[in-house]
């Protein structure tokens, strides 16, 4: 019997929109200091008390919610993860006209969420002079309307065996059958590629690493970097572009200030999620933090914010839940995966792209002992969400790699449909 394909569409109830509106109602802000506005210290208080405002006031969610049920096709589908049980994934499934579009794996991470693939959905589905993709943008486990894990120990490895499942019910298998909605079987591949930033890395990574006859080709635009192999490679006195100096700066001041959330999240992080969970106040400025401090001067909007907020106060497992994580990283798994993670890894051809505003912006030299890799390139602009924040940027580095005179073109061919 082929996996149950179900179409999905966003739709929350009217009581949590009244629970939300009468905490938001019920906000008590920090006394104003003399630093109050400063980012240096953390979310400032003139936005939060804007954004409180409006999300109490004039923020319409239901126009929020019919603009993504309208654009991006969401399904749902159950996939059983080793050891952890039947989970319900939720997931954008989009597929272009082209016939021998390249299926296309995106990968979101946090404090990102499905919405990420908003922009890049249609550059990628609509090409007229290069290759096309069919894009798949599950929401991880524990994020977005995917289904909660209870039991401890799913880590890494168990977020990429979801999402792969999530591709073998659509029938992107060499031994699939087509699903109820005639989406294509794949005689000689389950995916065809990846695509990911932030947790994006790790979990992509790991399909291309456990997962190997199915996995292609992999995009990364969050060159991941641990913290002694970073200062191995500054004291080697290589010499570095001005672009690379200014990548080493950037990855250094996350490292020594914006680091606190990762360090809190990997050890504790059911203590924050009892903020998370129950004050819209603190998961806003949690996350409104990272959206002003990784992204490159974008001129977020108050739809944008609260919308990109409210996906993960509305979440089926709750906000808290996408601590969590971190947790496992630092504490499943941790040298097997890593090894995957920061080895090399032949067998998957392998694409970079560096945005200056990211939060790990290694020299050029570190990304050739990741994989064969078959396309590199550092922008001059853009930040951590490169999805949402420059999406034509990241859509033509992927048109580019694999298009006829890439170093991924030979992937298409390999793809039947």
């Amino acid at each position: 019997m082929a996996p149950q394909i179900t179409p999905f569409k966003i739709s929350i109830p009217d009581s949590a929109l009244t629970s939300v509106k009468a905490k938001l109602s019920a906000t008590t802000f920090p006394e104003e200091v003399d630093f109050s506005d400063d980012w240096k210290y953390g979310t400032i208080l003139s936005d939060m008390k804007r954004l409180i405002k409006y999300w109490r006031d004039d923020f319409d969610w239901r126009a929020q919610e019919k603009k993504l049920n309208d654009t991006l096709p969401q399904f749902t589908t159950k996939v059983d993860v080793d050891g952890f049980g039947e989970l319900e994934m939720h997931f954008v499934h989009k597929k272009s006209p082209k016939a021998d579009s390249i299926p296309l794996l995106f990968c979101h991470g946090w404090p990102g969420s499905f919405i990420e693939v908003l922009k890049i959905l249609p550059l990628l589905v609509e090409n007229p002079d290069g290759p096309t993709f069919h894009v798949v943008a599950p929401s991880l486990p524990n994020f977005g309307f995917s289904q909660g894990v209870k039991q401890p120990g799913f880590g890494r490895s168990q977020y990429a065996e979801a999402i792969h499942k999530v591709m073998l019910n659509l029938g992107y298998d060499k031994y699939g059958k087509s699903s109820q909605f005639h989406f294509p079987a794949h005689p000689t591949n389950n995916l065809a590629v990846t695509q990911g930033g932030d947790w994006g890395f790790s979990i992509t990574r790991l399909i291309g690493a456990n997962y190997p006859t199915h996995c292609l080709a992999s995009h990364i635009n969050f060159v991941q970097i641990r913290a002694q192999t970073f200062a191995s490679l500054l004291s080697t006195n290589t010499p570095l572009t001005p672009q690379e100096q200014a990548g080493i700066q950037r990855t250094q001041w996350f490292q020594q200030q914006g680091y606190g959330y990762n360090a809190l999240q990997s050890s504790k992080p059911s203590t924050i999620g009892f903020a998370l969970r129950d004050s819209p106040l603190a998961l806003l400025s949690w996350i409104y933090e990272k959206l002003h401090d990784w992204t490159d001067a974008y001129p977020w909007t108050d739809d944008e914010v609260l919308a990109w907020i409210s996906i993960y106060q509305f979440s089926r497992a709750g906000p808290e839940a996408s601590a969590r994580i971190y947790y496992e990283a630092t504490h499943t798994n941790v040298e097997e995966e890593e090894a995957k993670l920061y080895g090399y890894n032949g067998a998957v051809k392998l694409g970079l792209s560096c945005f200056p505003q990211d939060l790990c912006v290694p020299p050029s030299t570190y990304g050739a002992g990741l994989g064969d890799l078959v396309f590199e390139r550092r922008h001059a602009d853009g930040g951590h969400f490169a999805a949402y924040e420059r999406p034509e940027l990241l859509v033509g580095d992927l048109r580019e790699m694999f298009g006829d005179k890439g170093g991924a073109a030979d992937v298409k061919g390999k793809v039947t449909v």
